[in-house]
C-alpha cells in the first residue's frame, strides 16, 4: 500500500466536545454539553471561533441532525411540520444565511420546540449565526425566537490559549512539538482552531506514515504535497 493511500483512507476526526478548547467560553460549552429536551442555545460569533464545531459536535453526540444555510429549505420545513417524527436535538448553523423560505421553515421549527418543551415529545434545539438576535439580517419574528432561551457570544481563542491548546493536544498524543514549529503554525497557518487540530491530527498521521519525527521541514512538506 503507497504512503499516498495510507494518508488518504486515514479517518478525519469528527468534531467533539471534549476536543473543543474553550478559553474563554467555558460558559456556552458547558451550556451546549448540558442542552437537552425543551431548552434552546443560540451562539454568535465571528468565522473561525468554532460555532460550527460545536453544532456539529452536539449533533453528533446526541444523535441529532445538523443542517446549514444549503440545507434544502424543505428539509427543515419537514422536521417543523412531520410532528410524527421523533427529535432530539435539530442544531442549524449560519442561521445569518438562510433565505426566505429556510427563515420560514425555522420560524416554524421554533414554534414546534417551543410547543412540545413540556412534553414527552420535547428536543434540544441549537442554532448559530454570525451576529447577535436582534442585529440578524432575517425577519423580525425570527430574530426574536433566536434569543427565546439561552444566547452566548463565541469568542476566538487568543495566541497564547491556542498555543496551549496545541501542545495539550500534541502531549495528548505522545508527540513533540518543536517550540519554532508551534510558532510557525501560529503564524503562518489558519487561526480557526477546528483546521488548527485538523492540521495536529494530519501532522502526526504524516511523521507516523513517514516514519520522521515532527520537524518544521516535515511540516512544510506537508503542506507542500498536502495542501
Amino acid at each position: 500500500m503507497t504512503q499516498q493511500l495510507l494518508l488518504d483512507i486515514l479517518p478525519e476526526a469528527l468534531p467533539s466536545l471534549e476536543r473543543f478548547v474553550a478559553g474563554a467560553n467555558r460558559a456556552a460549552v458547558d451550556a451546549v454539553s448540558a442542552l437537552s429536551p425543551g431548552r434552546a442555545v443560540y451562539l454568535w460569533g465571528s468565522v473561525g471561533t468554532g460555532r460550527s464545531h460545536l453544532l456539529r459536535a452536539s449533533a453528533h453526540a446526541q444523535q441529532g441532525l445538523y443542517l446549514d444555510a444549503r440545507t434544502p429549505a424543505h428539509w427543515l420545513q419537514a422536521l417543523a411540520t412531520d410532528e410524527d417524527r421523533a427529535l432530539t436535538l435539530v442544531a442549524v448553523d449560519d442561521v445569518n444565511n438562510l433565505g426566505e423560505e429556510a427563515q420560514a421553515a425555522l420560524f416554524a421549527l421554533f414554534n414546534r420546540w417551543r410547543a412540545s418543551a413540556s412534553t414527552p415529545d420535547a428536543f434540544a434545539l441549537l442554532t448559530a449565526g454570525d451576529r447577535a438576535p436582534l442585529t440578524m439580517p432575517l425577519r423580525e419574528d425570527l430574530r426574536t425566537r433566536l434569543g427565546w432561551d439561552l444566547v452566548f457570544r463565541i469568542q476566538q481563542l487568543s495566541d497564547e490559549e491556542r498555543a496551549q491548546a496545541l501542545r495539550d493536544q500534541a502531549l495528548q498524543r505522545g508527540l513533540k512539538l518543536p517550540d519554532e514549529v508551534l510558532h510557525w503554525i501560529l503564524v503562518h497557518h489558519d487561526r480557526d482552531m477546528g483546521r488548527l487540530m485538523a492540521l495536529m491530527d494530519r501532522l502526526d498521521q504524516y511523521s507516523l506514515v513517514h516514519h520522521r519525527p515532527i520537524t518544521l521541514p516535515l511540516l512544510k512538506e506537508l503542506l507542500t504535497h498536502h495542501p
